[in-house]
């Protein structure tokens, strides 16, 4: 645990300093920048690596603000680095995305709230949604692929060693089935001569033929096989003893015998088990394969729950109803893991609670629930009955539904780290261009408007004669402006072109000269 903190703390020590590295460069005090800068810079940088892995979305706040403080476009050479490493980290790291997604939609949204701090430039916004995309966005869905690619990795190790403990016990129970073999063979063979042997002895010991000690001899050797069939019965005894009833020596019950449901929910509420029972129907007599079919799933599953979903909350259902079909419904169900999960299960307790149900003449189902958590249930009829003998589909093995999911996780994980950047770059294009054709409608003089303008007349940029948005100045390929003009401004005079433009140049608030450039 020691080298683990000392390893992590090296690491972090290593990405401080390289992310403080860039800030050094671009914010020297002989470049433009201030001591200031660079403290304050530094210290925020090295505050995120410190809660990068507890906090991973503090750090990732904490090097956008720094960005946006730096410049209100977020792009910024000195923490650009910081934008890629703290989103591949909190993707990396974060297990819900939640929070994420709101830290990016604020971002966005205050990337425009901060536009009229730029004279109303709106392509401002535009750059830091671009910039989001791309610089935290884009590492922070790669980070969730390499975490979800971990974990399915992380699934197959817990999978191969899972086999390796069912190979394990297959090989127990072959041992046990061979010994209840060499028990059988022991207890039909030795067991049928040492009979034979004793019923002669007996037959010698009355032969009015032998003597008194010939006689007694043969008693001793009936008695001597009696004791010899004894001791074998207490060898086989001993090699039957793995095969008892419920898992213990001899066949020992595990619970209370009589023990009932309510007794079973005290019990497990008594160990720190949140369970809640209720209870629907008639009261009435339960037939006792029934009554014993109800009892193991309820501890079945609820030491399940307590093993497999630490701290989520359980509940057991119990209805009844009346009439000459009448049926017993048993549910459980548990929420998800307020934590992480529990070992993986080899599914042996479910299939023992499906073959009671079964023989009881029941149905059993289960599954896991939308929500993460996980439900069993049985129905079992109150009439005796057959047992239920119509073949049933076995469910897909554990380690297959659990390998398929964490595959499913790993594409669509892969699949959102692709589609989500150029989803977020095609809509931003699409913004873009509607917003630049918006622009240049707001930028285009008609020509007759601009035939009707005559030099001398009063002209102002607001005029109501003009387009309301000038462009920011003249095309690459101009002339030079005319000298002694105040000002000149420049309009569309194509709505899809950009060449050529109309030059309206003025001097004291009158138009002094227009000329088509470009």
């Amino acid at each position: 645990m020691r080298r683990e903190r000392l390893r992590d703390l090296l690491l972090d020590l290593g990405l401080w300093g390289l992310l403080a590295t860039p800030v050094l460069l671009r914010l020297d005090p002989n470049d433009g920048g201030s001591s200031g800068q660079v403290a304050v810079g530094i210290a925020v940088l090295g505050s995120g690596v410190a809660c990068c892995r507890a906090l991973p979305l503090v750090a990732l706040a904490l090097a956008v603000a720094l960005s946006l403080a730096t410049s209100p476009e977020l792009f910024t050479p000195a923490y650009a680095p910081a934008l890629v490493v703290f989103g591949y980290l909190a993707g990396r790291r974060q297990r819900h995305t939640r929070g994420a997604l709101a830290l990016f939609a604020a971002v966005a949204v205050l990337g425009f709230a901060l536009v009229p701090l730029s004279d109303g430039n709106v392509s401002q916004g535009f750059t830091v949604v671009l910039v989001l995309a791309l610089a935290i966005v884009a590492p922070w869905l790669t980070g969730r692929y390499v975490r979800q690619y971990a974990r399915l990795v992380r699934a197959g190790w817990e999978l191969a060693a899972r086999m390796e403990h069912e190979q394990a016990a297959v090989a127990d129970r072959e041992r046990l089935r061979e010994r209840s073999r060499i028990a059988g063979d022991m207890h039909d063979s030795l067991g049928h001569d040492l009979a034979l042997i004793a019923l002669r002895a007996a037959a010698l010991e009355v032969d009015p033929g032998l003597g008194a000690r010939q006689q007694e001899a043969a008693g001793e050797l009936r008695v001597a096989a009696a004791d010899a069939t004894a001791r074998l019965r207490d060898i086989i005894g001993v090699l039957r003893t793995d095969e008892g009833g419920d898992g213990e020596p001899g066949g020992a019950p595990t619970t209370p015998v009589g023990e009932t449901v309510e007794e079973v929910v005290e019990r497990a509420r008594a160990s720190g088990l949140r369970v809640e029972l209720t209870r629907r129907g008639p009261d009435g007599a339960t037939p006792p394969m029934v009554d014993r079919a109800v009892h193991r799933l309820v501890v079945e599953s609820l030491t399940n729950a307590a093993k497999h979903a630490p701290g989520a909350p359980v509940r057991v259902a119990l209805e009844r109803t009346a009439g000459a079909e009448g049926t017993v419904t048993v549910a459980v169900s548990n929420g998800p893991a307020d934590g992480e999960r529990g070992e993986a299960s080899g599914g042996t307790g479910l299939v023992g609670l499906d073959e009671r149900v079964r023989l009881a003449g029941g149905r059993l189902t289960h599954g896991a629930r939308a929500d993460g958590g996980f439900v069993v249930r049985a129905v079992l009829p109150l009439e005796p009955g057959t047992p239920a003998t119509a073949p049933v589909r076995p469910p897909a093995p554990t380690s297959v539904r659990e390998r398929d999911r964490a595959r499913r996780e790993v594409r669509r994980g892969l699949a959102q780290a692709i589609w989500i950047p150029l989803a977020l770059v095609a809509a931003l294009g699409v913004v873009m261009l509607v917003f630049g054709l918006w622009t240049q409608s707001r930028s285009f003089l008609d020509r007759d408007d601009y035939v009707e303008l005559r030099v001398g007349d009063p002209l102002s940029a607001d005029a109501e004669r003009l387009p309301p948005h000038p462009l920011d100045g003249p095309p690459a390929d101009a002339p030079p402006e005319p000298p002694g003009m105040d000002r000149c401004l420049y309009y569309r005079a194509a709505m899809t072109a950009s060449v050529p433009v109309y030059r309206l140049c003025l001097v004291d608030g009158r138009l002094a000269d227009k000329a088509i450039v470009g």
